[in-house]
């Protein structure tokens, strides 16, 4: 503040500007983000645009579901289809998906998981696992009914996969009336990536004894046991470090030279990708050994409180899956590998589509989501608006 305040004379020199830009950096490095605001106020649906606002429907010890409120009539508002978005619990907060979210808006009515910070939620609530996590799934989709479609953002395909399936073997009839899954681990054998081979290079035991802390206090989760956000923030960015670097040194010459713009975009982006959360790290632990090492969910041998998943049991609920061409963190076919698994599931209830010129995030965000990928999942989801509830139906005319 010292080196920009106007009043200063350095601030208008050469050396000046160079030294706030590096202190920028610095203090940008060293800082603790906080969780990010949805900052979706309005949207235009339906030739209005209206106001909208995230409410909490309902609170769960790790989860809130949130509905994002469109002030719209209520004859309107039943014209569009309503849409779960199951944000991923790997890291990063929900609000990654402000892009999808904003996209959905105009003709859907949107509800997302806001998975909460470990280290915020107190011992005494209990651990949190895979198992937990297929419970909150199936809790939230029995709450709409069945008149909803599902959709499921890189690692929540498997706990969506495996919820939906086990609903459809127990004969759930709000099971629901589709279900779409983005680049997400369903079969992590399949063109194995880096973060496939991290995953896998190492026993269990050293992810254990080497990512696992406990929460320090004074948060209110403090001591549980939690794979904490700045480890998983070293390892994003491991992966692409030059890239990181490239960009950071980009945002010094642009603050150097007052590009504002550049700034502002660049301030934007690493606002939400240096914003990470605790994992509880029996849910951590749990994925790692199921997901991606022993593959338990394509391999037949996935347990839900010792009962087991077969996606074979899924004929009701039609299923869409979604890749991109570019993705380094799920390779093409781990996510396809779920219509496979789905052997008696008509393959006029099946679709996928495989993205041109996209990577991991490009899959859900930005131009290519909302041209491309965006209006086949409408098509797909209004193509099936009224099959979710063929097994109550079936159920009510039995019974």
């Amino acid at each position: 503040m010292m080196w920009r305040n106007p009043l200063n004379p350095a601030s208008h020199t050469v050396v000046g500007r160079g030294a706030a830009a590096a202190l920028e950096l610095f203090e940008r490095s060293t800082r603790r983000y906080r969780k990010p605001e949805w900052e979706i106020d309005t949207v235009t649906a339906h030739g209005m645009t209206v106001p909208v606002k995230p409410v909490t429907i309902l609170s769960k010890p790790f989860c809130n579901l949130v509905h994002f409120q469109r002030e719209l009539p209520n004859a309107v508002q039943k014209k569009d289809p309503k849409v779960l978005l199951v944000a991923p619990m790997a890291g990063h907060f929900a609000t990654l998906l402000r892009g999808t979210v904003r996209d959905l808006l105009p003709d859907h009515d949107v509800y997302v998981t806001e998975w909460i910070d470990a280290r915020f939620v107190p011992r005494a609530t209990g651990p949190f696992d895979l198992d937990t996590y297929i419970d909150y799934i199936i809790e939230f989709l029995q709450g709409f009914g069945g008149n909803v479609h599902v959709m499921a953002v890189c690692q929540p395909t498997v706990p969506v996969f495996a919820a939906v399936s086990l609903m459809e073997a127990r004969r759930d009839p709000n099971v629901p009336r589709s279900m779409v899954l983005m680049a997400g681990p369903i079969d992590a054998r399949k063109s194995p990536t880096a973060v496939n081979k991290y995953a896998t290079g190492k026993p269990l035991s050293w992810f254990r004894q080497n990512v696992i802390t406990q929460v320090p206090w004074p948060y209110p989760g403090h001591m549980r046991l939690v794979y904490p956000g700045f480890l998983q923030l070293s390892g994003f960015m491991g992966m692409n470090l030059e890239r990181h670097v490239t960009a950071h040194r980009d945002l010094f010459h642009n603050l150097i030279q007052g590009d504002g713009d550049s700034a502002d975009k660049h301030r934007e982006f690493y606002d939400e990708f240096l914003a990470v959360m605790d994992l509880s790290a029996e849910y951590y632990l749990q994925t790692i050994e199921s997901v991606f090492m022993e593959h338990k969910l394509p391999k037949g041998e996935m347990r839900h409180h010792g009962e087991l998943v077969d996606p074979s049991t899924i004929k009701n609920v039609p299923l869409m899956t979604v890749e991109g061409y570019k993705d380094d963190i799920t390779g093409i076919g781990q996510t396809e590998a779920a219509l496979e698994l789905c052997t008696n599931l008509p393959d006029s209830m099946k679709a996928h589509h495989l993205q041109e010129g996209v990577g991991h995030y490009g899959v859900f965000n930005g131009s290519r989501f909302r041209n491309e990928i965006l209006p086949k999942v409408r098509k797909f989801m209004r193509s099936h608006q009224g099959q979710g509830n063929l097994l109550k139906r079936v159920l009510q005319r039995v019974a």
